[in-house]
């Protein structure tokens, strides 16, 4: 058996996607795109807190480590990529990577083929582990990689739009990227918790329980009438893929690890609801295949 593979390690963060749009609007010029991207420094969150995120520094990365750059300044085509994940307790079969995961359900949702290769520490190219630390997920296009899921998928949505996963209005967006601040973290915390019943347990959960109010809420609020997160939940977007994988480990845990500890149709009746949507949604049940055992392999190996 392999060791577990850590997932997401740059990802561990609380940033919730907030500099998809900024993004689109700092790259305005249609000229040296692929330049464009891998070299702009702002991102939503490093203007707001006058602070370069870590997303931003996977940018910076991508345009000064690694595999060289497109320079011709033509936009990139389909095909050529390649995208390195964590892999399942065998060593070679998928990992339950929830940022994986997001990237892999942003390939789906926009029809891209791609080459899938696990990768534990001692199989991971050497390129990756020379310029990028090993992180993965990674994404190899054609000369570019990016490390960073939320890079990634902004990569993805800014080049190939068909379907486009960003929105408009970009106050809709933030509105819906608040509810989300601290979700993971806290279902992380709960999760990694033993023994269960505890009084620590109890507080974790009950943390838990606060951010899931908070999207419960979100979600049953007057106007909406769409089933995803954003706006009036009309638009399947970036942030429901990102979402999505997070709230099946946390569905899986809480009935294979946490003993139930939670009733979620009985108190949080939108989010279950919502829940159900995106898993059945293709771009999540062609991407799930993992499956609960590994889910709770991956977490439990934290006990």
């Amino acid at each position: 058996l392999f060791r577990r593979e850590p997932c997401g390690q740059s990802e561990r963060r609380d940033s919730h996607l907030r500099k998809f749009l900024l993004l689109g609007l700092v790259l305005r010029t249609q000229s040296s795109q692929v330049h464009a991207f891998a070299s702009s420094p702002l991102t939503a969150n490093s203007i707001v807190s006058g602070k370069m995120s870590s997303s931003s520094s996977a940018l910076n990365m991508a345009r000064t480590r690694g595999l060289e750059r497109q320079e011709e300044g033509a936009t990139p085509l389909p095909g050529g990529m390649t995208l390195y994940v964590k892999p399942a307790e065998d060593g070679t079969s998928i990992g339950d990577c929830p940022f994986a995961h997001f990237v892999r359900m942003v390939l789906a949702e926009k029809g891209l083929d791609y080459d899938l290769i696990p990768s534990t520490q001692e199989n991971k190219p050497q390129w990756l582990l020379d310029d990028y630390e090993g992180k993965m997920p990674a994404l190899r296009h054609r000369k570019e990689c990016y490390v960073d899921s939320e890079v990634i998928a902004q990569y993805l949505d800014f080049f190939f739009k068909d379907p486009e996963l960003a929105v408009a209005n970009s106050g809709e967006m933030e509105k819906a990227s608040a509810v989300l601040d601290g979700f993971f973290p806290a279902m992380a915390k709960f999760t990694k918790h033993s023994p269960n019943g505890d009084e620590e347990d109890k507080e974790k959960q009950a943390a838990l329980e606060e951010k899931l109010q908070g999207l419960e809420d979100h979600l049953g609020a007057d106007g909406r009438t769409g089933s995803y997160l954003v706006g009036n939940g009309e638009q399947f977007t970036l942030l429901d893929c990102s979402l999505a994988p997070k709230l099946y480990a946390m569905d899986v845990c809480l009935g294979q690890i946490k003993d139930n500890a939670i009733d979620l149709a009985g108190k949080y009746p939108n989010l279950r609801k919502y829940m159900d949507d995106v898993f059945a949604r293709p771009s999540f049940q062609s991407t799930v295949e993992y499956g609960p055992e590994t889910v709770v392999w991956g977490w439990t190996s934290y006990h």
